[in-house]
């Protein structure tokens, strides 16, 4: 495997050795075709922006919805797996891979989205060249931006990206979630839940507001259309309140009054958090749910994030008014914070045999340590999770994980992280197929 120098590093190349210049009219005419083009126009308007980048071909691959294959959107390709491959490769490590093909070489380059991974792009070209290199990124960049605005509305895109049918439970809940990752280069909150296409009452929520980063985990009671109507209704109330600009004790308790008023039968652990980016100031509170867990330098600080115990929302309003008690820390630059739902922890194989928190704890940090990003540790560890209970979760199983880590510290996991600019590359000789 011979190293590829890295997007700061790539040497120039002058007319004679590179592709030819850009004519600015035909960029500027595919930029513009990109934000009108219909998302089923997005392969043929990736072939013309490849024609005038000077590379040979492209292909857009799509992560499906457990982040196990990768999904041509061109129908006529096979699908790729995430595991074992080089375009799975460039996935998980947000890094270009570049391998020696029969008529060529074959660039894979990761479509992100801020810190989103969306899938790769393959490109193929005769040659490669520093400026073919860059001009493949910026490929990536210009489509991962396009996919982004046109999912939105496009079933077309969501539905290449599921392999079995969803519940509707299960479709209710995610129209209410953000993407999976969120944040920059100071700090990063990233989820995952199980099973996908069946869920019952978990979601997840995160948010930035200025220099505030909003993190939730919400578990409503059942698993079932009400559990996720529960949830659902908890989660739009928490929102409303935040945009709102409602302080957090407000925000919870907009949501108490929202399930009392709507939904007086049913009820919702959670936990909702505020991370003040610019001071590492973490204020939390605690609705009857597992409590938050701190991993710092690689362990887990004992009771760290820990609390007296406070009623479920929905709960104070059938009980008494209750106030709810805001619980707050500093964290230190690295930190990484780990909301998780009870599913997690109690998953338990054929034998009985639980999941359990310090499996838990050590799966996270033991990927961690090895220099997975945030992201990619959540994709490994909830497929440990489903592996372990057979794909067969009795319950739902959701995990978010934010990482604080502030201007002036940076590691060299950090450096190359989803937010990067400086994404390593990768050469290898291999007799891949692709476009």
């Amino acid at each position: 495997m011979t190293p590829v120098p890295d997007r700061a590093h790539v040497p120039a190349t002058g007319p004679a050795e590179g592709p030819a210049a850009i004519d600015d009219q035909r960029l500027e005419d595919l930029i513009s075709a990109a934000h009108m083009a219909m998302p089923v126009e997005l392969s043929s308007l990736l072939r013309r922006g490849a024609a005038l980048l000077g590379l040979d071909n492209a292909l857009i691959y799509l992560v499906d919805l457990q982040q196990r294959h990768l999904v041509p959107l061109d129908e006529r390709h096979p699908t790729l797996p995430v595991e074992g491959t080089l375009a799975g490769w460039a996935y998980r490590t947000v890094s270009l891979r570049v391998t020696d093909a029969d008529d060529g070489v074959l660039v894979w380059a990761p479509l992100v989205d801020g810190s989103e991974r969306l899938g790769v792009l393959a490109v193929r070209s005769a040659s490669l060249d520093g400026a073919r290199l860059r001009r493949s990124r910026m490929l990536a960049d210009l489509l991962a931006m396009a996919i982004t605005s046109k999912r939105a509305y496009s079933d077309w895109l969501v539905a290449r990206t599921r392999t079995a049918p969803m519940s509707l439970h299960a479709e209710m809940l995610r129209a209410f979630l953000p993407p999976r990752t969120i944040g920059n280069s100071e700090c990063v909150s990233t989820a995952v839940l199980e099973p996908a296409y069946e869920l019952g009452g978990d979601a997840f929520d995160h948010a930035v507001v200025k220099n505030v980063l909003h993190t939730a985990i919400f578990d409503a009671m059942g698993h079932d259309l009400s559990s996720g109507l529960t949830t659902s209704v908890a989660m739009a109330g928490a929102r409303n309140a935040r945009r709102s600009g409602a302080d957090l004790p407000d925000l919870v308790g907009t949501v108490d009054e929202a399930l009392a008023q709507w939904l007086p039968d049913q009820f919702c652990t959670g936990v909702l958090c505020e991370l003040d980016v610019s001071t590492g100031v973490l204020r939390w509170i605690n609705c009857g749910h597992p409590p938050p867990l701190l991993i710092r330098e690689e362990r887990v600080i004992d009771h760290a994030l820990a609390g007296g115990p406070q009623p479920p929302m929905g709960l104070p309003f059938r009980l008494a008014p209750v106030g709810r008690r805001v619980r707050e820390t500093v964290l230190r630059p690295g930190d990484r914070v780990l909301l998780y739902t009870d599913g997690v922890t109690e998953a338990r194989s054929e034998g009985g045999e639980e999941f359990g928190l310090d499996r838990f704890t050590d799966f996270i940090i033991r990927s961690t340590a090895s220099g997975q990003h945030p992201a990619e540790v959540l994709r490994l560890l909830i497929h440990a999770i489903l592996d372990h209970q057979h794909s067969d979760l009795r319950d739902d199983a959701t995990i978010l994980l934010f990482e604080w880590r502030p201007r002036g510290h940076r590691t060299d996991q950090t450096r190359t992280s989803a937010t990067s600019t400086g994404r390593p590359v990768r050469r290898e000789r291999s007799q891949a197929s692709a476009t």
